[in-house]
C-alpha cells in the first residue's frame, strides 16, 4: 500500500489510528500492540500477501536468535544469525546477478532465477542485523514477540525506512502516554506528513518524466545530447531527493500521529559543503548503520592488528600515507562499496558506492593536509557557495550510476555530460526554436526556460534556500501557545550546528496552519485525481 494512495489516506490510516487509541483507552496496551502489528502486516501484504509469511519468518528467526544472544552472548551464534539474514537478502536481491556473473565468467549456462524482490527487504534485514549485534553486546533485549514484531513491521518505516534501532522505538511503546491521543502529536504529525506528500506529488512525480531525456536514450544504447544528459540528470537528482525525503517526512509524520518519534533521515542534504557533510545529512539512518556496524569494526580490527604488529597507526595531527591508506581509505572504500551493492544488484551500484568512497577519501585527505600544514584560511561566503556547488555536482554525477539500468548505459550519459554528446534526433518545430541548430550550452539554457525547467529551478531554490521539514515543524511548535512538555519532547529534533537560523516569512500560527493545510488540500486533490506512483526506494 502506498502512502499517497486514496485507500491509505481515507481508509487504512484513520481506521488504524482510531483502533489503536480506542484499544489503548481501555488500558490494554498489549492488545493495542497486536492491533498495530496486524494493521502493519495488512499494509505490507496489500501488494503481495504471500510476502507476509516471509517477513514473519524473518522476524521469528531473528527474535529467537536475539533471545538467545541476550541470555548467552555467542560470536558463533551472532555470525549464524547475520549469515541467515544475508542469505535471505542475497537470494531475493542478488541471485539473478550472481548467476549472470557466473555465466559470463565460466560459460556455465546456469539458469537465471526469476525472483520478485519483496518490498522493504533491504531495510528490515539491516534493521534486524543491527538488533542482533546490539543483543550480542547487551544493548538490546526483547522478550515479547509481539513487541519485536512491531519493531520489524511498524508500517510508517517498514518499506523504506528510516532504519531504526530497537531501543529508540520500542522504549516509546512502553510509555503509558503513547496509548493516549494527543492533539499536538496529531497536528504536528499531520503537518509533517502533508509537507512530505506535497513533495512527492507536486515536485518529485512531475520531474520523473524529465529524467527520461537522459536515461531514455541511454537505455536504448544511444548517447544523449549534452543538454539532455545534464538536464535529465539534474531532474532525476531532484526527483530522488524530493521523493525519498518526502517518504521520510511522511514516515516521521505518521509516527508522530501514533506518539512515536522516528529518527530524522534528511537534513537539507544539498546544502552540504563537502561529501563528508553530505553523508551526514543524506539517508542519515543508513549512514549511521554503515558507520556503526561496518566502518567502525573494520577500523578497530585493522588498528589492533597494526598495534600488535608494532606498525605505525593513523594519527590525527600528522597522518602518514600508509596508515591513512590502510586505516581510513580502505575501510571507507569497503563500506561505501557495500553501501552501493546494498542499493541494487549491478556493477553500476558498485561504481556508485566506490565513487562516493573515493570522494570521501579525497575529502578526508584534504582535511588531513590542511591540519598538517596548518592551513585554516576561510574563504567566506563565496567559498562556501563554491563548496556547495562542487559537492552538488559531484553527487549529481554519481546519481547517473544510481539510476541507470547498467554500467554501460551510465557511461553513455557520463560521456554526454563530458561534452561528447550525441546528435539532435528530434523533429524540428515549425513554431518553436530551431533546436537542431543550437549548441549544447545554448540548448541547456533553453531547457530552463520551459515549464519543466522552471520546476527544476524551483526545486533547486527550495533545497538551497528554504528550511527543511523538521525545522519548519520545530518552528511551528515553538510558536504554539503554551505547548506541553510532552509535545516539546516529541517534536524536538536537534538542529544541525551548520544550519542557518530558521526564519519563516510569518510567525502567526493561523497563517502557518493555513499554509500547511493548503499544501495538504492541494496534495489530496492531486492524489484523488491521478493514479498514485510508487516511491523510488521501493525498488531497493
Amino acid at each position: 500500500m502506498l502512502f499517497n494512495a486514496p485507500e491509505f489516506l481515507v481508509g487504512f490510516l484513520p481506521v488504524t489510528l482510531i483502533g489503536f487509541f480506542a484499544i489503548g483507552a481501555f488500558g490494554r496496551p498489549y492488545l493495542a500492540i497486536l492491533w498495530l502489528v496486524a494493521a502493519s502486516l495488512f499494509f505490507y501484504g496489500w501488494w503481495r500477501p504471500e510476502f507476509v509469511l516471509l517477513i514473519l519468518g524473518s522476524a521469528s528467526f531473528n527474535y529467537l536468535v536475539g533471545l538467545r544472544l541476550g541470555r548467552t552472548p555467542s560470536r558463533s551464534l551472532l555470525t549464524f544469525g547475520i549469515a541467515g539474514n544475508l542469505v535471505l537478502l542475497g537470494w531475493f536481491k542478488y541471485s539473478g546477478f550472481l548467476a549472470e556473473l557466473m555465466n559470463d565468467l565460466s560459460g556455465a549456462g546456469l539458469p537465471i532465477p526469476s525472483v520478485v524482490l519483496p518490498l522493504g527487504i533491504s531495510f528490515y534485514t539491516f534493521q534486524q542485523i543491527a538488533y542482533l549485534v546490539d543483543a550480542h553486546s547487551g544493548d538490546a533485549h526483547e522478550k515479547s514477540f509481539a513487541h519485536y514484531a512491531l519493531f520489524v513491521t511498524f508500517f510508517p518505516q517498514l518499506i523504506a525506512g528510516p532504519i531504526v534501532h530497537h531501543r529508540e522505538m520500542l522504549s516509546q511503546f512502553h510509555l503509558p502516554e503513547t496509548y493516549r491521543p494527543k492533539l499536538s502529536n496529531l497536528i504536528l504529525g499531520l503537518a509533517t506528513f502533508s509537507i512530505g506528500l506535497f513533495k512527492k506529488v507536486f515536485i518529485a512525480d512531475p520531474l520523473g518524466g524529465q529524467a527520461q531525456l537522459a536515461f531514455g536514450p541511454a537505455a536504448e544504447g544511444i548517447v544523449p545530447m549534452f543538454a539532455d544528459a545534464w538536464f535529465g540528470t539534474l531532474a532525476y537528482t531532484l526527483q530522488l531527493y524530493f521523493d525519498f525525503s518526502g517518504y521520510s517526512d511522511m514516515a516521521v509524520g505518521l509516527g508522530l500521529m501514533f506518539g512515536i518519534r522516528l529518527p530524522l533521515n534528511f537534513a537539507s542534504s544539498f546544502k552540504s559543503g563537502s561529501i563528508i557533510e553530505f553523508w551526514s545529512r543524506w539517508h542519515m539512518t543508513l549512514t549511521r548503520f554503515l558507520t556503526a556496524y561496518i566502518y567502525n569494526p573494520v577500523v578497530v580490527a585493522i588498528t589492533r592488528r597494526r598495534v600488535a604488529a608494532g606498525k605505525p597507526v593513523l594519527r590525527q595531527k600528522r597522518p602518514e600515507a600508509v596508515p591513512f591508506a590502510v586505516q581510513l581509505a580502505f575501510p571507507t572504500l569497503l563500506t561505501m562499496g557495500l553501501a552501493g551493492i546494498w542499493h541494487g544488484a549491478g556493477w553500476q551500484f558498485l561504481v556508485f558506492g566506490l565513487f562516493h568512497g573515493m570522494l570521501l577519501v579525497i575529502n578526508h585527505g584534504w582535511r588531513a593536509l590542511r591540519r598538517v600544514y596548518g592551513v585554516d584560511r576561510k574563504f567566506g561566503r563565496p567559498g562556501q557557495i563554491a563548496a556547495v556547488l562542487v559537492t552538488f555536482l559531484s553527487v549529481t554525477v554519481s546519481f547517473v550510476f544510481f539510476r541507470s539500468d547498467s554500467l554501460e548505459h551510465a557511461l553513455l550519459i557520463v560521456q554526454a555530460m563530458a561534452g561528447f554528446g550525441g546528435e539532435f534526433r528530434g523533429i524540428p518545430s515549425a513554431t518553436g526554436p530551431d533546436l537542431a541548430a543550437m549548441g549544447g550550452s545554448e540548448m541547456l539554457l533553453w531547457r530552463f526556460t520551459t515549464l519543466p525547467g522552471i520546476l527544476v529551478i524551483a526545486g533547486l531554490a527550495i533545497v538551497w534556500t528554504l528550511p527543511n521539514t523538521a525545522q519548519i515543524i520545530e518552528r511551528i511548535a515553538a510558536g504554539a501557545e503554551r505547548p506541553t512538555e510532552a509535545a516539546r519532547r516529541v517534536i524536538r529534533w536537534p538542529l544541525l550546528r551548520w544550519d542557518m537560523p530558521v526564519r519563516l516569512p510569518f510567525e502567526n500560527r493561523f497563517l502557518q496552519g493555513s499554509c500547511v493545510g493548503a499544501l495538504l488540500a492541494l496534495a489530496l486533490l492531486r492524489v484523488l485525481s491521478a493514479a498514485p506512483t510508487e516511491f523510488l526506494y521501493f525498488t531497493f
